[in-house]
């Protein structure tokens, strides 16, 4: 096993320790996930493919929702790294990915680098596609959201499951950087837009 191989299963071993107990939405298998197509994506691209793995594995450790303090978990995540990694400027670019990678961080533009993108990308294709649908419904039900509320002219913002299609996952698509994940998020659109047809068609009694 190479050293480089050696910190990636570093990373998986604690990333494993630290989902114990999270909800389904944001669990150890999420991050595989984003870890498997971060490689995939990478080799396609032509990234930084250790950048990009060893980022997957620890992306959501500083997630905000995950953590009392998102800038505190933002520095334990460094000085796991500095205990493993020579290397500053790798430290800064995974660090800096980390920070700014996140849909509700910062204003949604592009990554500064190919290997943010990348796992940019690899994060935001878990959240849409048949694994984006039972994601967004685990994730409603650990914060006790309804699954859907029909609209009505005296009713505020509606926080349900299906509210969560329209104020991120359907907006997903356009906001991918490179063009392997753009065609993989069209697939997925297709099939979340068809969901979504035959939820209101069954909602409706219908079908």
């Amino acid at each position: 096993m190479t050293e480089k191989q050696d910190i990636i299963e570093k990373a998986k071993q604690k990333a494993w320790e630290f989902f114990k107990g999270t909800d389904p939405a944001h669990d150890y298998w999420h991050t595989h996930r984003v870890a498997v197509w971060a490689v995939e994506l990478a080799e396609e691209e032509g990234a930084d493919v250790y950048i990009c793995e060893l980022t997957a594995w620890l992306h959501d450790l500083a997630d905000k929702k995950l953590n009392h303090s998102e800038a505190e978990a933002i520095n334990h995540v460094k000085d796991w790294l500095q205990t493993y990694l020579e290397d500053d400027k790798e430290i800064e670019q995974i660090i800096d990915i980390i920070k700014t990678m996140s849909y509700g961080n910062g204003d949604n533009s592009s990554m500064s680098t190919l290997e943010g993108k990348i796992v940019q990308d690899a994060d935001r294709l878990d959240a849409i596609g048949a694994i984006g649908i039972a994601r967004a419904f685990a994730y409603a039900g650990a914060i006790g959201e309804q699954l859907h509320i029909p609209a009505s002219p005296d009713q505020e913002k509606r926080h349900t499951a299906i509210e969560h299609f329209y104020d991120k996952l359907l907006r997903l698509k356009s906001l991918m950087n490179t063009n392997t994940a753009i065609d993989i998020a069209n697939k997925r659109q297709r099939y979340m837009v068809s969901y979504l047809e035959q939820f209101y068609s069954e909602w409706e009694g219908k079908l």
